[in-house]
């Protein structure tokens, strides 16, 4: 094989396979993953309280992998949001998601960066949160400063969500 020719189809075998898209945080005990699993509701599958649909966008969410193991996803790549929003329309759907596994001593938990339904399919960022916040209030730079939800929460239980407790006052 002529070397032009076998850098060509290096090339074309590194554009076919999918590549891991992922990134690490810098989280103590994470691994850049690839889970496949059934999208479940995580109430349901612990206690039994199965609504439809998963709890139509209202539950957490989890995977149960072909191996059994039932894995938590508890956040998603926008700020202050989790993955509901993305998964629940996978709900009882078997999907493929790229993220992190952070294998804690005292906790196991999934943070969702990208998902997709099929092997073939390419990656789709998880970030429906912000594309179904933006369609409700439009556009913020801090969607969390902006959430109307967020506004009435701190106004009727304080920035430490009780009632009472104030930040102390700046040092001077």
């Amino acid at each position: 094989m002529t070397r032009p020719f076998a850098i060509a189809a290096a090339l074309v075998a590194i554009s076919l396979s999918p590549a891991r898209a992922a990134e690490a945080w810098g989280i103590e005990h994470e691994k850049v993953v690839e889970i496949t699993g059934t999208v479940v509701d995580l109430a349901c599958s612990l206690k039994g309280d199965c609504p439809p649909a998963c709890g139509a966008g209202k539950r957490q969410l989890g995977l149960l992998t072909p191996d059994g193991k039932l894995r938590a996803v508890v956040k998603g790549p926008v700020e202050f949001a989790g993955p509901v929003h993305d998964l629940a329309r996978y709900c009882g759907k078997t999907v493929q998601i790229d993220g992190l596994l952070v294998e804690n001593p005292a906790i196991h938990i999934v943070m969702l960066q990208n998902i997709r339904e099929r092997p073939e399919q390419p990656f789709a960022r998880a970030d429906a949160f912000m594309a179904d916040w933006e369609a409700a209030h439009g556009k913020a730079e801090e969607w969390y400063r902006e959430d109307p939800l967020v506004k009435q929460v701190i106004g009727e239980d304080g920035v430490y969500g009780v009632k009472g407790l104030v930040p102390p006052p700046p040092k001077k």
